[in-house]
């Protein structure tokens, strides 16, 4: 049974930084591609960031700059290194995966993924 697991969030304050994790567990050995998503209620499941087997990353024009998706294939492990947040930060944020390539820009539609997190709250104030 496939499980993702994400800590790290926070509430922080205009300018701070966090570092999301994710950990997953029961995946078979397969290339993958991982991203970061976030959501506001109300609002539709944005993509924030993708990483996929080989390291190539690609980043929303938001998180572009700011935040650093990176991962550990040895663990399982899917990280999210946010720095210079702002309030339209604020979000719940979800790790999410789904089994095949990062390519054609599946990577940004949400009905792609097989696999999500529970989320983690992230709060910026001003």
């Amino acid at each position: 049974q496939v499980s993702l697991m994400e800590s790290g969030g926070g509430s922080v304050q205009t300018g701070g930084s966090l570092r999301l994790s994710c950990v997953a567990s029961g995946l078979p050995a397969s290339k993958l591609c991982m991203s970061w998503y976030r959501q506001v209620p109300g609002k539709e499941r944005e993509w924030v960031a993708t990483v996929n087997n080989d390291g190539w990353a690609g980043y929303s024009n938001s998180a572009k700059g700011r935040f650093t998706i990176s991962k550990d294939n040895t663990n399982n492990a899917l990280y999210l290194q946010m720095s210079s947040l702002k309030p339209e930060d604020t979000a719940m944020y979800y790790c999410a995966i789904y089994y095949g390539l990062c390519s054609g820009g599946r990577w940004a539609q949400v009905r792609n993924y097989n696999y999500w997190g529970q989320g983690t709250q992230v709060t910026v104030s001003s």
